[in-house]
């Protein structure tokens, strides 16, 4: 792999990642079109590591005093002055954040009869061409689930309008129950699951629908993906570092690729934001939407000829 390749696979990863697109299902959709029944495993957690950065840096402040919240936490518990009733928002926030990630876990929960977990049939439905309808159906379900959350978000500006309690922000709950949480971390699961299901469209749009306020739901949904791309990078790299054949890359191409997952990775998050507080959602809805709707047609045409039209 180039450089140059590099790059452009790390601004694919920058975008898709936080957008919400899907970046599993565009990868499948790339693969499928070329091709290519695997790709460079280690040179993919690297690409991930490069959009964590990017969350890091958006959201250092937060971070940071989500850090130090929780060893404050960790400090009253210890000399008997933690109490639930009294916790400010960014200690709601930390429980949260943990009881939305316990869903995770279902991950690798054992499916009965197959000898797989939940992960294994993940992996094998994203790699395979057979499977390859599911990107459409899923690209369709976040569309779907998108139109949702915007509909929901417009009833809670409605109303809030006619209340006078409009803020800048919009409308609706500054934080999440722990209902909302579960939700939202059952959403999260779904989205590891199904390639082409957006995991920051689907928890979004999950979190509008319980009537959270839609930047807290978003900022919510990033913060929470830092510790699951974490995760998901450190089950990998011990595969992609055993992998025959060693990296199968330059560290020139692969330090150009993670720059460029992290810059383009960052200035995402930021033309998200945007767009929701500008109400310009519907960009996705169409653009998820259409994409999918031409996968289920490809995917439908080739099975009906028995092989891959790209190929």
């Amino acid at each position: 792999m180039s450089i140059f390749e590099a790059i452009i696979q790390g601004v694919v990863q920058g975008l898709t990642e936080f957008l919400p697109v899907s970046s599993s299902g565009h990868l499948a959709i790339t693969q499928h079109i070329m091709g290519v029944t695997e790709g460079n495993l280690f040179f993919n957690v690297m690409l991930h590591i490069g959009t964590l950065v990017a969350v890091v840096a958006f959201y250092y402040k937060l971070i940071w005093r989500l850090i130090k919240e929780f060893f404050a936490i960790i400090k009253d518990v210890f000399t008997g002055k933690f109490t639930f009733k009294n916790m400010n928002h960014d200690r709601s926030m930390i429980f949260m954040l943990i009881i939305a990630l316990l869903p995770l876990f279902l991950l690798f929960m054992p499916i009965p009869f197959t000898g797989m977990n939940v992960k294994d049939f993940a992996d094998v439905i994203s790699g395979g061409e057979e499977y390859f309808i599911i990107v459409g159906i899923s690209l369709l379900a976040t569309s779907i689930l998108l139109t949702l959350g915007n509909i929901f978000n417009n009833r809670l500006i409605d109303k809030a309008k006619k209340n006078g309690t409009l803020t800048e922000n919009g409308a609706g709950k500054q934080s999440l129950t722990i209902v909302d949480a579960i939700v939202v971390g059952l959403t999260q699961c779904c989205a590891a699951v199904f390639p082409g299901l957006s995991r920051s469209g689907s928890t979004l749009a999950a979190g509008q629908m319980r009537g959270v306020n839609r930047q807290t739901a978003l900022d919510f949904t990033f913060i929470m993906a830092i510790p699951s791309i974490l995760a998901a990078a450190v089950l990998e790299l011990s595969d992609a570092l055993s992998a025959p054949g060693g990296l199968g890359i330059s560290i020139g191409a692969i330090i150009a690729g993670m720059i460029a997952a992290a810059i383009v990775g960052y200035l995402s998050i930021v033309l998200f934001k945007w767009l929701l507080k500008t109400n310009k959602m519907y960009i996705f809805v169409v653009y998820t939407a259409i994409v999918g709707l031409a996968v289920i047609v490809v995917s439908i045409v080739e099975m009906s000829i028995g092989h891959n039209i790209f190929t």
